[in-house]
């Protein structure tokens, strides 16, 4: 309690206006418990003393009763106890008696009075249960609202009523409410009796349930808690350590007659209802024999969703980027996107032809890009719905990050203009783990969208598993608890009790720009999809679903009885939209062609010519003058700020490097800075992201400066290159692989004119992210036509670190490569090189100079189109003298070599070669040591592949012909059957016409990656060695 600054004020409750002004003010620490003193029924006016500076007096004299009553007079400890129950002032103080011998009649009399009145201790004990009481509601009133449509399921899985909570969902029947009081007293929870129901008790302050009155009987309080928390609305709020948030919350359910709806916003409801549950009608009448996943027992999503989008436009978002499953998605696209109809409708023709590149998706992944009006705001709104594959939940991490991205680039610091909702169905969000590191993302800095809506399409059964089957938590929302998210589950046959909580999902992400999520508990009209039988496993449940009256039906039927419609009106809202679909279903016939482009969820406008062709099929110089070389090389090698102390050792790599820029020479992390200090100049932002990458997993980077002396300030020299450069964004992510590559990849949807890059710590790291790697970035442009210029930066080498530290598993990614290993290009088409980059599904390489490092990564930007980038990057050679590359191999007119030749000794006598090693990436420099021992640089080429796809077919047959004698042999430190061979050898074959074997030097076939035996490691790389320059080696096998 607030130290009050008269008693008068002590002696009155609190109003609810009172209470909204003052629950966010810090309290002081000396905090009461409760209202120690019921208002007065006689006026305070009556009572002088109470007012003017006896006031002070009294006040003093009331604490010290509160701690001692015994440390006041007689008289002031019966005028206090008479108050607290419930006297008027005028009658609450009896006069102290005179202590003669003859009075002792009188001082018995006195005595009786005062024990007379209610035992305090027991007002005191009744006002703490009554607040406990309204506790217990407002934390476990949840699990007994009414949020099962059919009546089967509790969806918290258990049907036991909390012990703390009085009334059931038998909604305060006497015989129950005494029976559950019974119990309650017996378990010693309040000690409250049946004669308290029509007791009145003053409300706390962290309740709203009284409005405008401060107190209420028992019997009021209990109903307004059961109306506000145990019908068809179930709020888990009270985890959230936030009093603030926790008061919002509880403001906006509590309050009496807070969820009303005028008639019109009622009748746009039903409207809405109309449209979502005619079109999946008119889908199955059309074609009953298709899957199309509808929404039919969840109708009340699209007006769901619609709801937040409108309050949130209101709230000034004028972009919502959306992602969802399968399910309800064609109804979405049509009445939530305002996909045009017809174009929905001829999805379901199997004679309509694919005229655009690649193999497309089914339809009901697609996604879609839409610019609008807001009927209800009447403001421009862009919406886009990201496509998905069947993995649920992977696109929830995407959409974060084309979301992040598109806050970014209008400069949406807050996220008041762009926001994401993300649908979910209650079996995927409680068994995916991707929807745990998405949630785990959502306050980090570089990776916060201020607050997403999560919409649950809880459908009470996952494919044909039980819930209870399905997942140990009670609800499948339990996972948004991590986070501190307010979770509003929502019976989904009471529309307006879903609107009212979307509303308040939508301000609630409007207001503290933190998650929100929103459990719509509906059931699933047909099986898991339209040809599925749901009986063989759910019959009871399809019993009841059988039986249950659609929402349309329903909500119809009471706004008919409201008289807030009637049934002329209501048909001919029906008809209207019925017509709506026939006249769209006749225009679909007309379709022949399908354009997965006009499903493009980012599009680029300017990117690309107006029929989506890169503007030219050729790519400019990737090498940069001396100065802007040495500008950079000199900003990397010092610290840009004034009075920072940085750490002694990286005083010593500042320096190395700014040796390096003197002598013309960089190594790989210089390399890299140059190549993304120029992109900045260009204008590109770059953003590198992962775990670690700030200093770098093997400490080569140190993009991100730490002052000593003082906590928490750094420097990032990169944002102090140029005037006006684009900003530099490099970010440790959380302990990630598969949550943080889908979010850059999301972050490079966005734009084609950024250098997005996730850097694994390791490289086989990346196998936790696979279903990011296999659904979207390896296919995603031939499923929905949408080009991504992400970089994975995969470190990569067999080095004696054991087989989680070795592989990034380069056979994985050239395995999914998309080329024909049998087929020999037109080797003499124009601009050979770029075409063939334009038709891959992804470009991987593998370089073994830092000067090649630094040409890729710029081409990824000046090329006219966006292809993903895999680069095995190295470990020990961003230490290793040898692996140094000279400014010369960066100037003006130098480009990124796919394959660097032979240029020693058996270069300038080709004919003298008597074998050709080819390789890539750091076995190169083992190769070339080996070599030099055993003396036979003039006798063996080798030649390093550093584009491994697209192959480079052209370049591979000119240096097989350049050594017309010597025989052919791949050289690896990988295991056989991992590693580049299986890739490399039939496209060496084929460019040779097979007239030649390719030979293998490398290690034995393996199931682990790599040994973890440092002797064994070191006995295998010999054997590799023998094997690659024994000339006689492969003879009894020709």
């Amino acid at each position: 309690m607030f130290h009050l600054r008269t008693c008068a004020a002590k002696l009155r409750p609190l109003t609810a206006s009172q209470t909204v002004k003052t629950f966010s003010q810090n309290r002081p620490a000396a905090a009461r418990t409760f209202q120690q003193i019921r208002c007065y029924s006689a006026p305070v006016a009556a009572e002088p003393f109470l007012s003017g500076t006896s006031s002070n007096y009294v006040e003093e004299m009331y604490c010290a009763w509160l701690e001692n009553p015994k440390s006041v007079h007689k008289s002031w400890d019966i005028f206090f106890r008479n108050t607290n129950a419930g006297a008027p002032p005028g009658t609450a103080y009896q006069s102290p008696l005179p202590l003669s011998r003859g009075s002792l009649a009188a001082v018995a009399h006195a005595q009786s009075l005062v024990e007379a009145q209610p035992n305090v201790d027991k007002l005191v004990e009744d006002h703490l249960a009554v607040q406990s009481l309204i506790r217990a509601y407002q934390i476990r009133g949840h699990h007994v609202a009414q949020l099962d449509p059919l009546g089967i399921l509790d969806a918290d899985l258990d049907s036991s009523v909390p012990a703390d909570i009085i009334s059931s969902t038998d909604k305060l029947d006497l015989a129950v409410f005494k029976e559950r009081l019974r119990m309650l007293t017996v378990g010693g929870f309040y000690g409250l009796d049946e004669s308290d129901l029509d007791k009145v008790f003053h409300l706390p302050t962290t309740t709203f349930i009284g409005g405008q009155e401060s107190a209420l009987p028992l019997r009021e309080i209990i109903r307004r808690l059961e109306m506000a928390y145990c019908q068809h609305i179930g709020v888990e709020f009270m985890f959230i350590n936030d009093l603030e948030q926790c008061q919002w919350i509880r403001q906006k359910f509590e309050t009496p007659g807070i969820m009303q709806f005028t008639n019109e916003e009622k009748r746009t409801l039903l409207a809405r209802l109309v449209r979502s549950t005619r079109f999946e009608e008119f889908l199955q009448r059309k074609w009953s024999s298709e899957k199309r996943f509808g929404l039919e027992g969840c109708e009340v999503l699209i007006p769901a969703l619609k709801t937040i989008i409108d309050k949130s436009s209101e709230n000034g978002v004028d972009y919502v980027i959306m992602g969802m499953p399968h399910r309800g998605r064609l109804n979405v696209l049509a009445n939530v996107i305002r996909k045009e109809l017809e174009q929905i409708f001829c999805q379901f023709d199997s004679k309509l032809e694919a005229a655009d590149e690649g193999s497309g998706d089914v339809k009901y992944h697609l996604g879609m890009y839409h610019r609008r009006i807001n009927r209800v705001t009447d403001r421009n709104i862009t919406l886009s719905l990201v496509a998905n594959p069947s993995h649920l939940e992977a696109a929830d991490p995407v959409v974060m990050g084309k979301t992040k991205a598109e806050q970014f680039y209008c400069g949406d610091t807050e996220g008041k203009k762009v926001m994401s909702i993300l649908l979910h169905g209650d079996a995927a969000f409680a068994g995916q783990g991707i929807v745990y590191e998405t949630f785990h993302l959502s306050d980090l800095p570089s990776y916060t969208t201020h607050g997403t809506v999560h919409v649950v399409v809880n459908n009470q059964i996952g494919f044909t598993t039980d819930p209870r089957m399905a997942r140990s938590s009670p609800y499948p929302t339990d996972v948004a608890r991590v986070v501190n998210a307010p979770i509003f589950h929502v019976n989904s046959d009471d529309p307006e009790a879903v609107m009212y909580v979307c509303k308040v999902a939508a301000e609630w992400r409007s207001t503290f720009h933190k998650d929100v999520v929103v459990d719509l508990v509906c059931y699933r009209r047909n099986g898991h999809n339209e040809m599925d039988e749901p009986m063989f496993t759910q019959p009871l449940m399809y019993k009841q679903i059988r039986k249950q009256k659609p929402v349309l039906q329903k909500y119809a039927e009471l706004l008919v009885s409201q008289g807030v419609v009637n049934q002329p009106e209501y048909e001919e809202e029906i008809s209207k939209y019925d017509k709506i679909c026939e006249e769209a279903f006749a225009r679909s016939k007309d379709e022949k062609i399908l354009h997965i482009k006009h499903w493009l969820d980012s599009p680029w406008p300017g990117f690309f010519t107006l029929d989506g062709q890169p503007r030219s099929m050729s790519c400019p110089s990737t090498g940069l003058t001396e100065d802007i070389l040495t500008h950079i090389g000199n900003v990397a090698s010092s610290v840009p700020v004034e009075n920072f102390t940085i750490h002694g050792g990286l005083s010593r790599i500042l320096k190395t490097r700014g040796e390096m820029v003197k002598n013309r020479t960089v190594d790989w992390a210089l390399a890299e800075y140059m190549a993304f200090g120029s992109l900045l100049k260009e204008g590109i932002h770059i953003r590198l992201s992962g775990q670690d990458v700030e200093r770098g997993t093997f400490s080569h980077r140190h993009h991100v400066l730490h002052d000593q002396n003082v906590d928490k300030r750094t420097c990032i020299p990169m944002n102090h290159l140029w005037p006006n450069q684009a900003p530099y964004t490099v970010c440790n992510s959380s302990l990630s692989e598969y949550g943080v590559l889908g979010f850059e990849l999301g972050f490079a949807m966005a734009s084609p004119n950024a250098l997005v890059l996730w850097e694994a710590q390791f490289g086989d790291f990346h196998n936790t992210a696979q279903c990011i790697i296999d659904q979207f970035i390896c296919p995603g442009q031939a499923k929905w036509v949408r080009q991504n210029g992400i970089v994975l930066l995969l470190p990569h080498g067999m080095e004696g670190m054991g087989p989680e530290h070795s592989s990034a598993r380069p056979e994985r990614f050239l395995q999914m490569c998309n080329d024909d290993p049998d087929v020999l290009p037109d080797l003499k088409e124009a601009n050979f090189d770029i075409n063939q980059l334009y038709d891959c599904n992804w470009v991987v390489v593998n370089c073994s100079t830092p000067g090649n490092f630094f040409h890729v990564l710029r081409r990824q930007i000046l090329l006219p189109f966006r292809k993903p980038l895999i680069i095995f990057t190295p470990k020990s050679l961003l230490r290793h003298p040898e692996a140094r590359s000279s400014f010369d191999e960066m100037l003006p007119g130098t480009h990124f070599q796919r394959v660097i030749p032979e240029d020693g000794p058996a270069a300038q006598n080709p004919e003298n070669v008597k074998r050709l090693l080819f390789c890539t990436g750091k076995v190169y420099y083992d190769l070339t040591r080996e070599r030099k021992a055993r003396d036979v640089v003039g006798q063996v080429a080798i030649t390093r592949i550093e584009q491994l796809s697209p192959f480079p077919f052209d370049l591979l047959l000119k240096e097989v012909q350049k050594y017309p004698n010597a025989e052919l042999a791949w050289c690896q430190e990988e295991h056989k059957n991992q590693g580049y061979y299986d890739y490399v050898k039939p496209r060496l074959r084929t460019t040779i016409s097979r007239a030649k074997p390719v030979w293998y030097a490398g290690r034995d076939p393996a199931a682990a990656p790599a040994t973890g035996n440092k002797k064994t490691h070191l006995t295998e790389l010999q054997r590799l060695l023998d094997t690659a320059f024994d000339l006689d080696v492969f003879k009894n096998f020709s």
